[in-house]
This record gives C-alpha cells, sequence and structure tokens, in this order.
C-alpha cells in the first residue's frame, strides 16, 4: 500500500497582487506524474486545500480537475478541511465526489464513524484504516465554562483534542480487530505541534488559547499525516508523525527550505519506508539582502536569467540615513533585468542596534515612553506621509502621557 500525504496547497491564494494559478496547475500536473510513476495507492491531503472560505472559481476548477484526474487513475483520495478551509464549501461537493474515489472530511463529527476511513489498494482490497481529523474547532470537541481561566481554557481543549484522537484510534482498532485485517492505522491533522518550526505564512490557529499540541498526545498509529505548518519536517524525533509542508512557497522566507511530499508505503501492517519526495520549483523566487551597492551586485548576478517567467524578488536594504528616493534607485537597478520586486524594505542599523540594547535592559529600566519608543523605532515608515504619520503617533503618545501625569498628580 502507498499513500502520498500533502497539505497546504492553498488553491485561490494571491501573492502580492500575484495569482498563483499557474504554479498550483503546474504542481498538480507535477503531482499526477508522481502517482503514475510510483503506482500511488491513496492521496491525502491534510488540510487548507483552498486559501479562503470562498476561493475564487479556478481554484475550485483546479480541485474538480483534479479529483477526476485522480479518480481515472483508480487512486483514493482523502480531503480534510483546515482552518482556512470553509465547512460548507467543502461540503457542498462531498457526496458528489464520493462516486470519484474521493472521501472529504470537513469537520469533526460527534459520529466517529464519519471520520472512520479506510483506502483500498489497487487490487480493491483494504489496505489501510484512517482516523481522518481534520482542523479541530474548540466548538466540536469542548463546551465553554464560565469563569475558566486562560490556562484553564487551553488546557481543556488540548485534552478534548487528546481525547477525541483517542476515542478515534480505538474504534480504528476494533474495526481492524473485528473484519480481521492485517493493515496500519493512519492518523491526520492540522493543527500546530509543540515544537515545531512555522513560515511567516502560516496564520495561528487557537488565538488566546492553545499554543501548540503535545506530541504525545497523539495516538500510536502507524503513521501521522499533520498539515497547516508550511515547512515539512518531524515532529519530536518520531519518524512517523510528519509535516509534509506546502508544495509551493506562500511566503519568502519559505525559500529557506525545499518543498516535498511524502510516500509512505506499507507491506500489511509493517511499514517498509518513509521517503520524502522534493516538489520542483514553477515559479522563479528570490530574497537580496544588503546595502544599495551588495543589492546591485547581486541583482547583476541575475541579468542571465532567460526563464520566460520574471523572478519575483524580496529586497531588503539596509540604509544609515533615510532615503526618500529608495523605491526608484531599486526600479532603476531592476529595469532591464527580467524581475519583479514585489516587496521592498529597509532595514536600518537602528533596529539591530535597539535589538541589542534591548537585551541588556529591563523593563524597570525603562519609563513607558522609552518602551513606546523603542517599539516605534522597529517599524519602517517610507514617504514623507508615513513619516509625517510617525509625527503625529508620537504627538499623540506624548499628550497621553501628560493627561497620565496631570490626573496621578490629582490635577
Amino acid at each position: 500500500m502507498k499513500i502520498l500525504h500533502t497539505s497546504d496547497w492553498h488553491l485561490g491564494q494571491n501573492f502580492f497582487t500575484k495569482s498563483r494559478r499557474s504554479e498550483h496547475q503546474a504542481f498538480i500536473n507535477w503531482l499526477l506524474n508522481q502517482i503514475d510513476e510510483h503506482q500511488i495507492d491513496a492521496v491525502i491531503v491534510a488540510g487548507d486545500v483552498f486559501d479562503t472560505g470562498a476561493p475564487p472559481s479556478y481554484a475550485r476548477e483546479l480541485y474538480n480537475q483534479f479529483v477526476v484526474s485522480i479518480s481515472q487513475r483508480h487512486c483514493s483520495l482523502i480531503v480534510l478541511g483546515g482552518n482556512h478551509d470553509s465547512v460548507s464549501t467543502l461540503k457542498e461537493s462531498k457526496s458528489l465526489l464520493a462516486c470519484l474515489h474521493t472521501q472529504v472530511v470537513a469537520n469533526t463529527s460527534d459520529d466517529l464513524q464519519d471520520q472512520l476511513l479506510t483506502l483500498k489498494n489497487k487490487a480493491g482490497d483494504v489496505g489501510a484504516i484512517v482516523c481522518a481529523v481534520p482542523f479541530v474547532r474548540p466548538r466540536d470537541v469542548m463546551t465553554s465554562r464560565a469563569g475558566e481561566s486562560g490556562t484553564e481554557k487551553r488546557q481543556a481543549l488540548g485534552d478534548a483534542i487528546k481525547a477525541h484522537y483517542h476515542a478515534l484510534y480505538q474504534a480504528a482498532v476494533e474495526l481492524r480487530s473485528e473484519h480481521q485485517w492485517q493493515v496500519p492505522i493512519i492518523t491526520t491533522g492540522h493543527l500546530t505541534a509543540l515544537g515545531v518550526s512555522p513560515s511567516k505564512s502560516v496564520r495561528d490557529i487557537y488565538i488566546g488559547s492553545l499554543d501548540g499540541f503535545a506530541a504525545e498526545g497523539f495516538p500510536p498509529a502507524d503513521y501521522i499525516a499533520l498539515g497547516h505548518i508550511h515547512r515539512p519536517q518531524i515532529v519530536a524525533k518520531s519518524e512517523h508523525i510528519r509535516y509534509s509542508g506546502s508544495p509551493i512557497p506562500l511566503s519568502f522566507d519559505e525559500l529557506k527550505f525545499s518543498k516535498q511530499v511524502v510516500l509512505v508505503e506499507f507491506d500489511g501492517e509493517q511499514r517498509i519506508s518513509i521517503e520524502p519526495i522534493s516538489v520542483p520549483s514553477f515559479q522563479p523566487m528570490a530574497v537580496l539582502k544588503g546595502s544599495l551597492e551588495e543589492i546591485e551586485v547581486q541583482l547583476s548576478a541575475l541579468k542571465d536569467h532567460d526563464d520566460p517567467k520574471p523572478i519575483w524578488l524580496h529586497i531588503e536594504v539596509a540604509v544609515q540615513d533615510y532615503l526618500s528616493d529608495l523605491q526608484q534607485r531599486i526600479q532603476i537597478l531592476t529595469e532591464d533585468l527580467n524581475v519583479e520586486v514585489l516587496q521592498l524594505q529597509r532595514a536600518r542599523t537602528q533596529k539591530s542596534q535597539a535589538l541589542t540594547q534591548e537585551a541588556k535592559e529591563t523593563l524597570a529600566e525603562l519609563t513607558p515612553q522609552d518602551v513606546f519608543q523603542k517599539r516605534l523605532d522597529l517599524e519602517v515608515f517610507d514617504g514623507e506621509v508615513e513619516e509625517a504619520r510617525k509625527a503625529r503617533i508620537q504627538t499623540q503618545f506624548a499628550q497621553i502621557v501628560a493627561d497620565v501625569e496631570h490626573v496621578e498628580a490629582g490635577e
């Protein structure tokens, strides 16, 4: 039994106003080729199929085309809902897709049988049991109680998710025993496990509540296919607990690591191998950092770029003083190159100095004005309008401090 684990497609995403349609189409074509090449029996998409709850029509079209294409290959598909996905959007075609070897689990259910799925191999035999856990919304697994502290709510949510996992796993064990199947049990999830490294494009799931789910809370499944974190990684040094990561970079900081899907192979209950398969880049992207002179040198190295697609750039310029014409300077440096600057930032030396100094100071040594000014210094205000806004913010804060002082003095 060969299973391909992927997640976080984010179909329909706009990247600094740029559509990712061609990239996603190229990825889907590549993925279908991998299914053919490796004779994959089933694919698991562990959440965030779409980028928003109301995806554009072309994103739905890509999704539907993939379902049809994978069905023609007699390959099973399990689609899990993520925190970006709309439950109603995924459910609207659930019954129809079931006729095309696709099982959709949009949300958790009180009926565990809705999340207890079987996967068949090419011979038509049951090859695996899946505890299909999508993004778990707190209201689906627990009831809020008045008077609970933040710590108690976090603990209650963590315990509720753990209980849900173990109840579902126990049901899978009983199903396997009832039919005397010698098959693996696979668990899925769309959450943040403690100790993982997220990227900038990852959205916090439980704001002010659960920081992360402890790996020991997972049941003893044979493989745990996770989604939500865009960087592929192993959880808690356990080879069988993995994030596949997103197939394309969803932020510039994701260029630091390669993209992948994960191929897991079983022989009966025995896990034979876990093999990451690198996903090629479908859109040239790059991050350039340094002084203007250093940026110019880095840009000159891109003159030989002959790909029809322009390179999408994130440029971070380190400047000593304020430059009102920074954007114009970068435009001049790039006008003859096959590049598009999607993000331009300035990294002032004061920022690093402030961070260094901050490490040596305690809060007790700082006045409220000091704290506010240090926080303001970390922000970048480009252009005369933004600088004027910064001045207004400083004036307003100074007035607030003065008013507080008057109140404390009894005036």
